[in-house]
């Protein structure tokens, strides 16, 4: 096996050029698991781990464009309140150790449906920064899987930053393991609420052959609200409402049975996290909606 160590973004893009089928390290966390477990066994590995601007972030106006290497560690500690359901996201990934070398970017070049980040990013709309020696793209994290640990990079790519919009409401991250840590999640749950478009996004991880959106969840609530006048009220969701969107949730998935649980279970299960993140999400958002009209 070839280790290919550049030292800067354009000799890490050259030589990605020069061997499609490296495969990129930087915290190590999934690739090692896999090489060590036979699972895989790649003539090159391209290190990343000496590119330091894929350790930076930076808060925009608008948003936040974190590298691929900011470890979740960072997000936890430094971007909680622009990315809160990314941060609770990276609270349940595995261990101190991990979390201390792991990023996003891994996540999402393994393109597990398994990744804890992945319903973080679905709900909240994020974008991937991808770059070759031709040039740099933006790809919509709803185009981004598409297989089964199959994502929409081409061969000469590389993730260099993610792109996610700054939370205007509250999120959620909810996830069924089989123990409370160092575990791979049974199945996941993300919401966000966008009150500047009056939308809600969701994100649904271990629960299909890719990480997925309800969309038919998300059309059922998002009319729900409007004609309700929820959004301006804030009064609260009706327990049907909630029901039905739960239900929707869970048809959303497309599971399997395995070691670590069946396929009901998993629909059955997220459904139970959304119908929980919406009550979570929708009293923190009535919390503010009456702490602004007192303010008035």
């Amino acid at each position: 096996m070839d280790f290919l160590r550049p030292a800067s973004w354009e000799e890490a893009l050259a030589a990605k050029a020069e061997h499609p089928t490296a495969v990129p390290i930087a915290g190590g966390t999934d690739v090692m698991v896999e090489i060590n477990f036979g699972h895989r066994r790649p003539a090159r590995l391209l290190d990343l781990g000496r590119i330091g601007e894929l350790h930076e972030w930076e808060v925009g106006e608008g948003g936040v464009r974190l590298g691929a290497s900011v470890p979740y560690t960072k997000i936890i500690e430094q971007l909680r309140a622009e990315l809160p359901g990314l941060a609770l996201a990276s609270h349940t990934v595995a261990s101190p150790q991990i979390r201390n070398r792991g990023g996003v970017g891994g996540n999402l070049g393994t393109a597990s449906p398994a990744g804890d980040a992945h319903p973080a990013l679905l709900a909240a709309g994020a974008e991937v920064e991808a770059a070759s020696v031709r040039g740099t793209r933006r790809i919509p994290i709803d185009a981004f899987y598409t297989g089964v640990k199959r994502n929409a990079l081409a061969p000469d790519e590389l993730i260099r930053a993610v792109h996610i919009t700054k939370a205007d409401g509250p999120q959620q991250y909810a996830k069924v393991g089989t123990r409370n840590a160092m575990v791979i999640a049974v199945c996941a749950f993300g919401l966000a609420l966008h009150p500047g478009s009056r939308t809600v996004r969701t994100g649904i991880g271990s629960a299909a052959p890719t990480p997925v959106r309800a969309t038919a969840a998300e059309e059922f609530l998002n009319a729900a609200l409007d004609e309700g006048g929820h959004w301006e009220s804030g009064k609260a969701i009706a327990p049907s409402v909630a029901g039905r969107f739960a239900d929707l949730c869970s048809a959303a998935c497309n599971p399997i049975d395995d070691v670590r649980g069946t396929a009901g279970y998993r629909r059955h299960a997220v459904g139970v996290l959304a119908r929980r993140t919406l009550t979570w999400t929708w009293e923190s958002y009535r919390g503010g909606a009456r702490t602004a009209k007192g303010a008035a």
